[in-house]
């Protein structure tokens, strides 16, 4: 009978390894394949038990349960684990595939990304260079060759996986920085530090913009100052007129304007800057132009809708959320550049990991795009997605989605009790329930203590925000399963709430 290499490793030096039972290795096959299939039932538990988006336990109700958690005590079976972590998690999870989970910027996830996941954690690829994953590596570059093909890129382009969005739009403002100080003042700020004129930089945002642009030119040396706020037009997007105006006053005021950001799919009102004008503004003033599609890079999948990025072609850098719009699980997002030389401005040498020679041999170490090292390989869940769905499907479910959320506009604004703030290039609404206009009521505490009541009961999920320090609810919809009838059952029972608190008060 023939034994595997590992087996005669173990027989060898079982008394200086006696505990390998749990180790991923030929040996654990069994063990492997049982804890997987626990993990399968559990999962298909939550699918089949979850009845509403939110099972509404208080963060004080829930932490209780933890004190009695002693992680040091002896270890304890699979079936009492799966016990445990039911009672701790799985039953209080928030089901973003829920129809009626219309809160923040969560999609639900594919079939075939949630197979990826599981191959991904178990054989533990690390992306950072060719050695430590061989075919994976070119996975992932085909995956940003064909989302840059998508964006409208040439053949120069780039980019690499991140994190999320803010790790992305960190990146374009590393290189804004970096390509501005060495281009216009001959300054090499990897090697040198800062250059004295830093603390002149300015970045020009709309007032819509994510806060990671702020928190960017904060670790970036910058300062939360050198973001400057555009006002937004009465469809919240980026006032381009503005813009130029305040890119003059910069520049009149001694100032040195070195980057714009366009948001595509704003987090709030899910609205498009105007990407072209922007982009002929950015040109005229030698500004690095980023564009935030986040959320709006869904518009890539679909033919119907996708005029509304028309001209993110344009940008020097693009932040894309994948588990945002293209329906993967957490994490899985990208960062491209028009040119991938930029990435030249980042790119460090460590003779364990990445020698320059690699270069010259032409081989492809992610890690000299990247400023995370060990990467995991999320690549892998968007192969898989558009390998068995394709571009077409999910572009199928972004059309149902920019439906429903239109359905969702025309039922709010023919029903009194709501005003409606703006429509939405894709799908948030910004919205709030309006009292009885003959009386005086907070619309502020009615709102919020609608959103409170929402998650304490979580029989629907909407998420909350302020415009203009007044409270609104909000409707986020990424949910292809979501219709305009689990909308307008989500409104009513928004209005029940509401007519609580008038009666109360």
């Amino acid at each position: 009978m023939n034994t595997s290499i590992t087996e005669q490793i173990v027989s060898e030096k079982d008394s200086l390894f006696p505990n390998l039972e749990n180790l991923f290795c030929d040996i654990n096959i069994h063990e492997y394949q049982d804890a997987m299939h626990r993990t399968q039932q559990s999962v298909i538990a939550f699918l089949e038990d979850t009845r509403q988006p939110f099972s509404g336990v208080s963060p004080k109700e829930l932490r209780k349960q933890f004190e009695y958690i002693d992680l040091n005590a002896p270890p304890i079976s699979y079936e009492e684990l799966f016990d445990e972590v039911n009672d701790l998690y799985t039953q209080h999870a928030i089901a973003f595939h829920h129809p009626k989970y219309v809160a923040h910027l969560n999609c639900p996830v594919v079939i075939p990304a949630v197979a990826a996941e599981a191959m991904i954690s178990s054989i533990n690829s690390s992306l950072d260079t060719w050695d430590q994953s061989a075919g994976g590596t070119l996975m992932e570059q085909k995956l940003i060759e064909w989302t840059c093909q998508e964006i409208g890129f040439n053949k120069t382009s780039d980019g690499i996986f991140t994190s999320g969005g803010s790790q992305s739009n960190l990146m374009g403002m590393l290189l804004a920085r970096d390509h501005y100080s060495a281009k216009f003042l001959n300054h090499n700020i990897k090697k040198d530090g800062l250059p004295k004129e830093a603390h002149r930089f300015r970045i020009f945002v709309s007032e819509a913009a994510h806060f990671s642009i702020q928190k960017s030119a904060s670790m970036l040396g910058l300062g939360e100052q050198a973001v400057i706020k555009i006002k937004t037009d009465r469809s919240f997007r980026m006032n381009s007129v503005l813009l130029e105006d305040a890119v003059r006053k910069e520049i009149e005021n001694g100032n040195i304007p070195i980057a714009v950001v366009a948001t595509a799919g704003t987090t709030d009102f899910g609205n498009v800057d105007p990407l072209i004008n922007i982009s002929g503004i950015a040109k005229k003033y030698n500004l690095w132009f980023h564009v935030d599609a986040a959320y709006g890079c869904a518009l890539l999948l679909t033919d119907k809708h996708r005029h509304l990025i028309n001209g993110i072609e344009e940008a020097d850098s693009v932040t894309v959320d994948y588990h945002k719009a293209f329906f993967q699980p957490v994490s899985s997002s990208g960062f491209l550049v028009k040119d991938k030389n930029y990435f030249r401005l980042i790119t460090h040498y460590a003779d364990y990991l990445n020698p320059k020679d690699h270069d010259e041999d032409e081989i492809p170490n992610q890690v000299n795009k990247s400023i995370q090292t060990t990467r995991r390989f999320d690549a892998l869940k968007l192969w898989f997605t558009l390998r068995i769905i394709g571009k077409k499907g999910l572009g199928n479910y972004i059309d149902r989605i920019i439906t429903t959320a239109r359905e969702a506009v025309e039922a709010l604004e023919n029903d009194p009790h709501f005003e409606l703030l703006n429509s939405s290039d894709i799908s948030a609404l910004v919205f709030r329930y309006s009292a009885d206009p003959f009386k005086t009521f907070d619309l502020n505490r009615i709102n919020t203590y609608i959103k409170s009541q929402l998650y304490k009961q979580g029989n629907a999920l909407t998420a909350g925000t302020k415009v203009n320090g007044q409270f609104y609810l909000k409707f986020t919809i990424l949910n292809p399963l979501t219709t305009i009838e689990d909308i307008k059952s989500i409104l009513n029972i928004i209005k029940k709430y509401g007519n609580e608190y008038i009666e109360v008060n």
